[in-house]
């Protein structure tokens, strides 16, 4: 992938010879503040790069995938992967985080520099996502969220304040992210984009564990891998939240009856729908209906 590079944009950062060469971009729609080289191409930089979606849903593109991320949820983007951002909604906002590598070592010679070169330009990890109704994901979203508001409040304590942030935010990568060999890595990201494809096809109906592992032709036990692997958690946990983020989108956009939306979304007992959507949100579906509306300008 490397020996294409030439072939596209380096964006640079736009920062770069600045005293402190960390960049956001706020990009509404099409329209991205400041505007970058790269922004609406293929391109690549060799910075490191945090999105975190504000509202609508983007889509990454690189030269072997195409990720969907929506609003809440959060991608890292490797240093010298060629890619390409586009909103897949009509109304779009997100945050791109760009920063050099070196901000997360500390000082030449540091001990903390093994935890950025385990993942940093590592072609086995090009990208990764951080899906908001993932429970490890949290930690990570939460940080990019005030990196986000730290933009909308800048007081004399910013530049320390992003540094501290950009710590902490890599810090919970390290402890939740594994690199793999790049031919194992491979396989399981097909495998789980086929498992992921068939989520986001099939929630709706009943899905068993044998159903999935047969979508990427694989056994029950290589299925449950992949997952714990991929995603530390389990098909049926995924699958459930996966449903819980689609119900509370429901709940939150329309005023359907609860007993559909539960139905819609793949739980068939009405009771157990309420269980869950309270032990997630801490709130029932009726009562998050409500504090919606309340919420609602």
């Amino acid at each position: 992938m490397r020996d294409s590079k030439k072939d596209y944009i380096n964006s640079i950062n736009l920062n770069a010879n600045s005293d402190f060469p960390y960049l956001v971009l706020d990009v509404i729609n099409d329209q991205s503040y400041p505007r970058n080289p790269g922004f609406q191409v293929m391109h690549w930089h060799e910075d490191l790069q945090f999105i975190y979606v504000l509202d609508g849903e983007i889509e990454i593109k690189t030269l072997d995938t195409s990720v969907q991320v929506d609003k809440g949820s959060g991608i890292f983007i490797n240093k010298n992967v060629i890619h390409l951002v586009n909103k897949r909604t009509s109304s779009c906002h997100y945050n791109s985080f760009v920063f050099p590598d070196y901000f997360l070592k500390f000082y030449f010679g540091s001990p903390a520099t093994v935890f950025v070169e385990r993942i940093v330009g590592k072609d086995e990890l090009p990208i990764c996502c951080f899906p908001k109704e993932m429970d490890w994901c949290k930690s990570i979203l939460s940080a990019l969220s005030r990196l986000a508001d730290l933009e909308n409040r800048k007081t004399e304590f910013y530049v320390y304040q992003v540094l501290c942030l950009l710590s902490t935010l890599w810090l919970e990568v390290c402890q939740n992210i594994q690199v793999q060999s790049k031919s194992t890595d491979t396989v399981m990201g097909i495998r789980m984009q086929n498992f992921l494809r068939y989520i986001n096809e099939h929630y709706k109906e009943d899905i068993s564990l044998d159903m999935l592992a047969k979508s990427a032709n694989v056994s029950k036990s290589e299925c449950l891998r992949c997952f714990k692997a991929s995603l530390q958690t389990t098909p049926y946990k995924y699958l459930t939240e996966y449903r819980l983020s689609k119900a509370a989108e429901l709940l939150k956009n329309s005023d359907e009856p609860i007993g559909n939306i539960a139905d819609s979304v793949g739980f068939r007992q009405v009771s157990h729908f309420g269980k869950c959507f309270k032990e997630k949100t801490g709130f029932s579906p009726r009562d998050y209906r409500k504090k919606k509306i309340t919420a609602a300008p």
